[in-house]
């Protein structure tokens, strides 16, 4: 009895705690307005480029986990940027603007390669903003800590079914992505990305990343050309299109396998890539030749948020992949015909 007496205080005093939390977390879901929504998202994808920063992130998706350390450093107009991968086989990434090496040190093999960055953690938006609220509505949800730091939590909510909804924590005094979920209908988390550690505002060490760049002696180096184009220019045409999903470019590049049989002197098959976004999420199309040795049947598959469907569309092998729900990788596929 003494010990009900005693246990009871505390009992209502956390039932209390725990009704005011309900309260606060309920007065806290507020829906930000249009203007606000590009401001916010503006102000991550800006962090994201021209803060200074360095330190762990954890990738969670399809019951796997994987982690790399990153080092960002923006010296005026120039970028650079260093990713190493902490698990499995070892890879390198180091980026000075457009100029990407990735490099294998146990297979001594690098790639170098001009490219446009697509906006992946803990960098957000492919375009500036303006169009998002057709898609998405974002409702702020208070505070919390991440990786030792003070967060903004947004809760970003998707019109329709065409696209994924995303809960992001944004360190309060930079704006930098600390933390991303990619959630479906039902807000369910299929993918999440997290620092587990970071510093901002570090000391730019661009030296850090040309240094490696620039030091291949002993290493295959594979420079793989590429050349941008239009799906229009290479005889093709989307006759149904997703909404709110833009074409934003298209690069063709010449494929390293080429099919048994192919008569000498013919010109070397290509891979067309096109690449599609409404903002956040982001959908590449890759079109080739078909060729009954590599490619087999149909499929669909996933790997947390990310989904990748194929299929034959007569001589065309077509692959589509994407953070976006399967029905839309299925729209984009059976949009593409040949031009007549």
């Amino acid at each position: 009895m003494q010990a009900r007496r005693w246990f009871a205080p505390w009992l209502c005093l956390g039932m209390a705690a725990f009704m005011s939390f309900q309260a606060l977390a309920q007065t806290q879901d507020v829906p930000v307005q249009r203007a606000e929504v590009r401001s916010w998202l503006l102000r991550i994808h800006e962090a994201a480029q021209q803060r200074n920063f360095r330190g762990t992130f954890v990738v969670s998706a399809g019951g796997q986990v994987a982690s790399s350390r990153i080092a960002h450093y923006c010296d005026g107009v120039n970028q650079y940027e260093r990713i190493e991968s902490l698990d499995g086989q070892m890879r390198r990434v180091f980026r000075h603007n457009d100029l990407v090496a990735t490099v294998w040190p146990a297979s001594k093999v690098a790639v170098l390669e001009h490219r446009e960055t697509l906006r992946s953690f803990p960098a957000l938006l492919h375009t500036d903003g303006d169009r998002l609220w057709d898609h998405y509505e974002m409702r702020q949800q208070g505070g919390e800590r991440v990786a030792g730091h003070e967060a903004d939590v947004l809760l970003v909510r998707p019109r329709d079914g065409y696209r994924y909804g995303y809960r992001l924590w944004a360190e309060k005094v930079s704006g930098l992505l600390l933390r991303a979920e990619v959630l479906n209908g039902e807000e369910e988390v299929l993918e999440s990305s997290a620092f587990s550690d970071v510093d901002i505002g570090v000391k730019p060490q661009p030296e850090a990343v040309i240094q490696p760049m620039k030091r291949l002696e002993g290493y295959r180096v594979d420079r793989p050309a590429l050349s941008k184009t239009t799906y229009e220019q290479e005889g093709w045409v989307y006759k149904h299109k997703v909404p709110g999903f833009r074409h934003v470019n298209c690069v063709k590049r010449e494929l390293g396998n080429e099919p048994a049989g192919r008569p000498a002197g013919a010109p070397p098959h290509q891979l067309l890539q096109s690449i599609f976004s409404d903002g956040l999420a982001h959908v590449s199309i890759f079109v080739e030749p078909y060729d009954a040795g590599r490619h087999r049947a149909e499929m669909l598959m996933n790997m947390g948020a990310t989904q990748t469907l194929s299929r034959r569309y007569q001589d065309w092998w077509i692959t589509a992949v994407g953070e976006v729900p399967p029905t839309t990788l299925r729209l984009f596929v059976q949009g593409l015909e040949r031009k007549k």
